[in-house]
């Protein structure tokens, strides 16, 4: 359990010894600053403590802002403050340090959390400080000023803020409308009842799934099952991070959870409805596996940008001006939201298109859709990037780094031309690696099934690769490199697939490409954690993306196109299996981040 030390007798009246033992903290009363240091120094080194001023005043859950999110090692609010274990060392330096200055005096002088927590800063303590928005958090000094911050604890409704802030503040139309105005009560449910978000999440994978076999069945009521099990499934995907907000509950195992399956969901839905339209006669393998590839590069788009853009300087330009006054106008910030089709519109537009069309017709308005939300974003980005003045800094070119995937062919072609790329001009690597890419892919796409041009076009596509990153990924256009890898990558096996024209070819072409975009999401949630990429040795051991592009125009060469199917199958079985065991491995391993996902960038 928790340790709560109060500085200091309650003041008659107070409820702050129960407020905190509501919160799961142990609660014990220091007499002055010594006593303090002492209990910090007594209490299990395992757990979290907290000092807070006993005169303190205010809401229940600016105290649980305050001291009992996980993801932050320091926190504080106004009169009270909080160390984690791997923060308790740090806080207390802080506290023998206020000690020895202020000689253990009475405490009430003044406010000794308030105090550490100017010291911690002094120190250059990263020190967590919530938004509190209209919460209360004091430590009145004197009899009127306790009265008035008790009668402002009163005015406001600590429940309703805390159901507020459940919800995300930017989110979809349809979500904002259509979901959370009821979701958020349900996560209020489950947290009475002491449900986890991971078990919510867990519920939601499981619907979906269920979903995606009702899509499988290829009858109308099985379609029409799917479509409404689908908008279950994302109400429960709404409410395990609604959960999470509201109960404070975020963990390592929830964060890698609620990363995967969102994709996992969807792209399971998208082979349910290829099975289902199978069983009608109706081979739509293709459009699933296009669907999936097109959504997978417009992801890569977002997190490719956002990581190029993390940090750097001189953040302006007259396209963000532009885009700040639109935001100035109420309706048009819906129809921005709405237009690039985040996951709320997108599984909606899935689920009434299933229920009340055909498969075919559902993945002909999702391409179309998510190619119009594609290049509105993109194009949007590119305005941005070409009209800001900014610096990208070492930590944004080792992300992009990382998001390319390189394998060892990349990686020695970039270290045999890294000093002729420093000669090359700045908008240079983006247009190697798109030239590559089209190369490659034009000749698979050529008629016929695999073939000597397609292995040369993909040997061309690894020097191109190595090329544009043989440098660091810095330019103002850079962060289009890792977008061009995928799409070049995934479309070549989508094409070959394709060409095989046998049966299994594409649903095998699928599960490569699902296990091949799991791991480049995986990478994604590390970085977002500051974890770092992947190990190198995983990254070796499937080869990058240049090595398994050309591993796959090799076999398309080789083998007839029942024998290339077979091998994709076992390529596909073989990267999930090292992607997957790494994965779990590492998220729920100790050092993990605990970061939240806040669903997929708009």
């Amino acid at each position: 359990m928790s340790t709560a030390i109060l500085t200091g007798q309650p003041v008659p009246g107070s409820s702050i010894e129960g407020d905190l033992r509501s919160l799961g903290f142990d609660v014990q009363v220091a007499a002055d600053a010594a006593d303090a240091e002492r209990l910090v120094a007594e209490a299990p080194c395992d757990q979290r403590v907290a000092l807070v001023d006993a005169r303190f005043v205010g809401h229940v859950h600016a105290l649980r802002l305050g001291l009992t999110d996980p993801r932050f090692s320091l926190a504080a609010v106004p009169g009270a403050v909080t160390a984690q274990p791997d923060g308790r060392a740090t806080l207390t330096r802080a506290l023998a340090r206020e000690n020895s200055a202020g000689g253990g005096t009475a405490l009430a002088v003044d406010s000794l959390p308030d105090r550490i927590v100017t010291a911690l800063a002094d120190d250059g303590a990263e020190v967590h400080r919530p938004e509190l928005g209209s919460l209360v958090a004091a430590v009145p000094a004197d009899p009127q000023a306790r009265n008035e911050a008790r009668q402002a604890v009163a005015d406001v409704d600590d429940e309703a803020v805390r159901l507020k802030s459940a919800v995300k503040s930017r989110d979809g139309f349809f979500t904002t409308h259509f979901i959370s105005p009821y979701s958020r009560y349900i996560a209020r449910w489950c947290a009475r009842r002491g449900l986890t978000p991971n078990q919510v999440t867990t519920a939601s994978l499981i619907t979906a799934l269920v979903a995606a076999a009702c899509a499988g069945t290829g009858t109308r009521g099985g379609f029409v099952a799917a479509g409404v099990l689908l908008i279950a499934s994302f109400v429960l995907d709404c409410t395990d991070g609604q959960l999470a907000r509201y109960s404070l509950q975020y963990s390592t195992l929830g964060a890698w959870l609620d990363a995967t399956f969102d994709r996992a969901k969807e792209y399971a839905y998208y082979a349910g409805l290829a099975l289902g339209a199978a069983r009608g006669g109706d081979d739509v393998w293709a459009l699933a596996l296009g669907a999936m590839v097109l959504q997978t590069c417009r992801h890569v788009v977002d997190f490719s940008f956002n990581e190029a853009n993390h940090d750097a300087t001189a953040n302006t330009s007259p396209t963000a001006a532009l885009s700040d006054k639109l935001d100035s106008v109420g309706w048009t910030v819906w129809v921005r939201r709405m237009i690039v089709l985040p996951i709320g519109e997108r599984w909606a537009m899935i689920a009434v298109l299933t229920a009340l069309t055909t498969p075919r017709i559902t993945f002909y308005a999702l391409l179309v859709g998510c190619a119009f939300a594609a290049t509105y974003t993109t194009a949007g980005r590119v305005l941005r990037s070409l009209t800001r003045k900014a610096r990208r800094t070492d930590r944004a070119a080792q992300a992009l780094a990382d998001l390319a995937d390189s394998g060892p062919l990349a990686q020695g072609v970039a270290g045999v031309l890294r000093a002729p790329a420093r000669r090359l001009p700045g908008f240079a690597a983006p247009l190697v690696a798109l030239l590559g890419g089209l190369v490659l892919v034009g000749l698979a796409w050529q008629p016929g099934f695999g073939g000597p041009l397609v292995v040369a076009g993909a040997v061309i596509y690894a020097v191109t690769s190595g090329l544009a990153v043989a440098r660091p990924l810095k330019g103002a256009l850079d962060w289009l490199v890792p977008p061009f890898f995928r799409a070049a990558e995934y479309g070549t096996v989508l094409l070959l697939a394709a060409e095989a024209d046998v049966n299994g070819a594409l649903p095998a072409a699928f599960g490569l490409v699902a296990a091949v975009a799991y791991h480049h999401y995986d990478t994604v949630y590390r970085i977002r954690g500051n974890a770092g990429a992947p190990p190198a040795w995983l990254v070796r051991a499937v080869g990058g993306h240049e090595g398994r592009t050309l591993l796959v125009t090799v076999l398309a060469a080789l083998l007839t196109a029942s024998q290339f199917t077979v091998a994709l199958t076992v390529l596909a079985v073989a990267v999930a299996l090292l992607v997957l065991v790494e994965s779990i491995r590492f998220w729920v391993s100790a050092g993990a981040p605990a970061v939240h996902d806040e669903g997929e960038p708009a």
